[in-house]
C-alpha cells in the first residue's frame, strides 16, 4: 500500500504541512515511521481522514452555501477584461483553473489580481487518471 509524508498528505488535503503535523500529533489521522524515521501516513488512512476534513470542512470561515462541491480556494493570477467577457485565472495549490465569465460578474466581484478567491467547478463528468 502506498504512503505519504505529512508533506505530500498536507498537499493533498490543501492545507499547510504544519496543519497536518499539527493534526498527526493529535492523533486525528495515524501515522508510522519509515527506516529514515519520517513519519507516513498510509493511503487508506488518509484517503479515510480526507473524507473526514472534507465533510467537516476545513475552514474556519463563515460557511458559504452552495451546491458546488469541488471548491478550490486560492489566489487570483490574472484578470483579462474585454469588452463583454472576462478571464480570470486562480492558483489553488497545484492546481490552476481558468474561468470565463461576464465582465460584469468580475466588476461586481471586485476580482483583482493577488486577492484570495475560490473556484466552485460543477460538473457531470469527471474523468479519473491513475497517477
Amino acid at each position: 500500500m502506498q504512503s505519504y509524508t505529512i508533506g505530500q498528505a498536507a498537499q493533498l488535503l490543501g492545507v499547510s504541512p504544519d496543519t497536518a503535523r499539527r493534526w498527526a500529533d493529535a492523533g486525528r489521522v495515524a501515522t508510522h515511521r519509515d527506516e529514515s524515521g519520517r513519519r507516513l501516513i498510509d493511503g487508506r488512512d488518509l484517503a479515510a481522514f480526507s473524507i473526514e476534513v472534507g465533510q467537516n470542512g476545513g475552514s474556519e470561515d463563515d460557511p458559504s452555501y452552495t451546491s458546488a462541491r469541488n471548491a478550490f480556494p486560492g489566489i487570483v493570477t490574472a484578470v483579462k477584461l474585454g469588452d463583454v467577457a472576462a478571464q480570470v485565472e486562480i492558483q489553488a495549490g497545484p492546481h490552476r483553473l481558468v474561468s470565463l465569465l461576464t465582465r460584469e460578474a468580475v466588476e461586481e466581484l471586485g476580482l483583482e489580481v493577488g486577492m484570495r478567491a475560490t473556484a466552485r467547478v460543477k460538473s457531470t463528468s469527471v474523468h479519473i487518471d491513475r497517477v
